[in-house]
């Protein structure tokens, strides 16, 4: 029954973005153009929440297709992102609701008891840990990475390589689970999660590949990566939202684009998540290994044969 309404929720959201696309809703000529939105949403929602890594497919899909729009906007780019990634949050928060009110509630009595007791008290100061290594880096080090990071030659090795350590990480016998995971060991997949801010590393996949390496198993390994999600992204989204939107200008034709691709995001990201969870129940990561490497040697491929610049 969860399946039917999770599903049905998921193509609901798409026919609406569909919609608002082929009407035209917000679509301006001299901006990014709604159908580009919705197939970055689509790709957003999907690579954001399976171990593939969104900031590289978003950077790489433009590159292919020669889609400049963003390439030359850049303010315009980085908000777009994190308007995607709004997407992304709200299905993630959709999914795992009754977790995270649990989750929440279970911090704040640890606040005011000032020690930690239950099961779900430590996932949860686990996952407040973790967020602060990423949120941190993020911070200090968000115009060194844009600056010298995100070419498509660099995106292809940190999939490869990056994937190559998933594949490591997925012969680790599960051994532990989540409540198990002290404070220190937080820290470890925080500082792991903040690799992810290098495009190709991919952020669920870092993070599933130091939790697989901890000895949690496969379907624990892909929620706790989805609960890590929740603070990052919610931290960038209203830090970008006061300073992008509130005080600073967007160009116009904005609000089409954003529209779409947030929902698109988010329709695409549920079903990421529903299918993900009952693939690794049943299999082991390495079809998303596979990918990776595939996806590098394609992009290397282009580069070599002079079809694509390096560059982007």
């Amino acid at each position: 029954m969860r399946r039917v309404g999770i599903l049905a929720v998921a193509g609901a959201a798409m026919l609406v973005a569909v919609g608002l696309t082929i009407a035209g809703i917000g679509d301006d000529p001299d901006a990014l153009p709604n159908w580009q939105a919705l197939v970055l949403g689509v790709v957003q929602g999907a690579t954001e929440l399976l171990p593939i890594s969104s900031s590289g497919h978003l950077i790489l899909v433009p590159w292919l297709f020669e889609w400049e729009y963003l390439e030359t906007h850049e303010e315009f780019n980085q908000t777009f992102d994190v308007a995607l990634h709004v997407g992304t949050l709200v299905a993630v928060v959709a999914y795992f609701a009754p977790d995270v009110v649990r989750l929440l509630g279970a911090w704040w009595g640890s606040v005011r008891r000032r020690r930690i007791e239950t099961a779900d008290e430590r996932v949860a100061w686990f996952v407040a840990v973790a967020t602060v290594p990423a949120a941190a880096i993020g911070a200090l080090g968000e115009n060194v990475i844009a600056e010298h990071l995100g070419e498509p030659w660099q995106i292809a090795i940190f999939l490869a390589a990056f994937g190559v350590l998933l594949w490591l990480a997925d012969r680790t016998p599960p051994r532990r689970e989540m409540a198990s995971l002290g404070l220190g060991t937080a820290l470890t997949v925080g500082l792991a999660q903040s690799l992810a801010l290098m495009p190709g590393v991919s952020r669920s996949g870092i993070t599933i590949t130091a939790a697989r390496f901890l000895g949690l198993d496969r379907d624990s390994a892909a929620r706790i990566s989805f609960l890590l999600l929740i603070p990052v992204v919610f931290g960038a989204s209203v830090w970008k939202g006061v300073t992008d939107v509130l005080l600073g200008d967007l160009p116009p034709g904005s609000t089409g684009p954003f529209l779409v691709g947030m929902i698109a995001a988010a329709a695409s990201g549920l079903v990421a998540i529903w299918g993900l969870l009952g693939y690794v129940r049943r299999h082991d990561y390495s079809l998303f290994v596979v990918y990776r490497l595939a996806v590098a040697a394609f992009v290397l491929l282009l580069i070599a044969t002079d079809v694509r610049p390096p560059t982007f």
